[in-house]
């Protein structure tokens, strides 16, 4: 094998943040994250290095994978699994939210099998709004859900409310012949609905902040 080059004070940092990114996330950073991460003035720059990272033996790359990046000799985060990602949920106010004949071809990402649950199917949702921003949920990031008709008082769950045809994230709660659904945020009231204006979706399993 050829001797490796001597990297830049760049190249240096760059991977250097990928083997801490990996080692704290347990999946490798995307190139938009590696340039946030190092300061690096755009992607192009970020391609650039990775290219000569990976000419010298340092890594590997997959072109077709947004998270395509393994460090070669060094242990090797969790694998990746695509997940579905359906649409937008409102975490503040309900949106109108995602057919369900439209879950087949829907978006996916990428997501660290160490984060999902061992079985059953899973979706994701982008959240819009702050409401449960006192449960760590905050606008832009991403639910895992479970689908499920039935979930536990206080769990986190995807509500469809039936007469407005939308749906909304906040922990639900059956007591006295009603739904109250309740936000995570001291400034919003809660919600109330009889028990058949509401239909349950899922119940969220995990929550994901990307960098950005």
């Amino acid at each position: 094998m050829a001797e490796r080059r001597p990297l830049s004070p760049r190249q240096q940092r760059i991977l250097e943040f990928i083997r801490r990114f990996i080692r704290e996330h347990h999946y490798p950073p995307s190139i938009r994250e590696i340039q946030k991460g190092c300061g690096i003035s755009s992607t192009s720059v970020v391609d650039y290095n990775l290219h000569i990272l990976q000419r010298e033996g340092y890594l590997r790359r997959s072109p077709d994978i947004s998270r395509g990046i393994e460090l070669i000799g060094e242990p090797e985060g969790q694998p990746l699994v695509p997940v579905p990602l359906l649409g937008v949920i409102a975490a503040g106010q309900p949106l109108p939210s995602f057919p369900e004949d439209s879950w087949a071809g829907a978006e996916v990402v990428e997501m660290p099998a160490g984060l999902l649950p061992s079985q059953g199917p899973i979706f994701a949702l982008r959240v819009k709004g702050e409401s449960m921003l006192d449960a760590l949920v905050a606008d832009g990031d991403i639910v895992l859900v479970r689908p499920t008709p039935q979930v536990e008082n206080g769990a986190m769950a995807v509500v469809w409310l039936k007469e407005k045809g939308e749906a909304t994230l906040k922990y639900f709660y059956r007591e006295r012949g009603v739904v109250r659904l309740q936000p995570a945020h001291s400034q919003m009231p809660p919600l109330y609905f009889h028990p058949a204006e509401v239909e349950v979706k899922g119940k969220v399993v995990g929550v994901v902040r990307l960098l950005r």
